[in-house]
């Protein structure tokens, strides 16, 4: 599998914006940034994220990116450009590693959910930024490794429990589907309000608000 999403559940009082898939073979994915890890840091959240194999989505809909017309992928990176300037986030709209194999990294997170002492949410950013921003190839243990300690964990978290992680992965990804994910970034509320792309961030805001 060539690309790794995230599958986030995130939980505020009585309602639950129970998954988040966002992938790491799109750029859209890191474009929320640390800075707006929803809901979590003003209190309003707690997450888990379940790592899938973003390609496979296609069995519901989505197209992957080799077989999209030479307009949207075009347009893709335009909508990229303006985001990231919206977000003021850099990003390589043509990255050295992608598309790339996401499933060490994803292995990784899946460990990382069991352990203590580190910040979930700043290794999977950073393992979005490396691809993203730095120029880094997310396949390779010591980039994973590195993110890892970046994000407070230690370094061997990476080396944990693979033959489960990798089981978990193909499961996770069979749930995403289920629960009705067909593309990246992906949100669904515990009322099942759903919200596709980056910029339905703010409106995902609003109804854990309860303001719509």
């Amino acid at each position: 599998e060539r690309c790794m999403g995230i599958v986030d559940d995130l939980r505020r009082h009585r309602r639950t914006a129970r998954r988040e898939e966002a992938e790491a073979g799109q750029g859209a994915a890191v474009l929320p940034g640390e800075d707006r890890q929803l809901l979590e840091e003003d209190g309003r959240g707690d997450r888990e994220r379940d790592p899938v194999g973003v390609d496979n989505i296609a069995r519901s809909g989505g197209i992957p990116m080799k077989d999209r017309h030479p307009n949207r992928l075009a347009y893709r990176l335009q909508e990229l450009r303006r985001q990231a300037a919206k977000a003021k986030m850099p990003i390589n709209l043509q990255p050295a590693f992608w598309p790339v194999n996401g499933a060490p990294a994803a292995y990784a997170i899946i460990a990382a959910q069991k352990e203590e002492g580190g910040d979930l949410g700043k290794f999977v950013h950073s393992i979005l930024r490396a691809t993203w921003v730095e120029e880094k190839d997310i396949s390779q243990e010591e980039v994973i490794r590195a993110c890892l300690l970046e994000a407070g964990y230690d370094a061997g978290v990476a080396d944990k429990g693979l033959f489960t992680a990798a089981d978990t992965y193909e499961a996770n990804l069979e749930d995403a589907i289920a629960r009705g994910v067909f593309g990246s970034p992906f949100y669904i509320t515990d009322q099942d309000e759903r919200f596709w792309g980056q910029d339905r961030l703010d409106d995902l805001d609003l109804v854990l608000s309860g303001v719509i």
